[in-house]
């Protein structure tokens, strides 16, 4: 997608689901299949702060999507991204495990003493492995797409949580607000 100022037709919004974004872009995007209409944009996200999304990432509302490479760093000049807590499993409709979902906050500053921001992200990736079915129907057709490599591209979220905003039309999962609300995860030990 070379203009990433794409346009929805007036009406229409862009709010996927979970789900949507990890079945209906993100493995179309990992097997090498074109997607229509193309309106997620790659975009190496690292380099960017959040609040440099705009006219970069396919925005809807308060928010930005767009795929990047999988990478370890997740610095930026002005800050860096921290993961929250553990990563959420993406069921489908019919239960099986279709990717996993990471939250992450951005922080203002140098690791590890950074100022917490209202910017976050929810980072999808898909399964590492399709464990998730055993039947020898869907086991021959990742056979039939060995282009698929699971490892490389991720769909991000981005947005902006403002105080003042009590509905701003983004609906959060029960376990989006519980990891939204906790500052530090790694003092808390979590049942295996």
């Amino acid at each position: 997608m070379a203009d990433h100022n794409f346009n929805l037709p007036p009406g229409f919004r862009f709010y996927p689901t979970d789900e949507e974004l990890v079945v209906h872009f993100l493995h179309r995007k990992a097997a090498l299949l074109p997607c229509h209409p193309d309106v997620i944009p790659d975009l190496d996200l690292y380099p960017y702060d959040p609040w440099e999304l705009d006219g970069k990432a396919l925005a809807e509302g308060n928010q930005w999507y767009y795929f990047s490479r999988r990478t370890q760093n997740r610095s930026t000049n002005n800050g860096y991204w921290k993961a929250l807590g553990i990563d959420e499993p993406i069921m489908s409709s019919g239960g099986k495990r279709v990717g996993m979902k990471k939250y992450m906050v951005f922080y203002i500053g140098e690791a590890p003493s950074g100022i917490k921001s209202s910017w976050i992200m929810q980072e999808y990736r898909l399964s590492d492995s399709g464990s998730s079915s055993s039947s020898g129907r869907s086991s021959s057709k990742r056979r039939g797409h060995s282009k698929i490599d699971y490892s490389k591209w991720v769909v991000c979220r981005v947005s902006e949580r403002n105080s003042d905003d009590d509905d701003d039309g983004t609906e959060l999962s029960y376990l989006d607000e519980v990891f939204l609300s906790l500052d530090d995860l790694d003092e808390i030990s979590l049942p295996n």
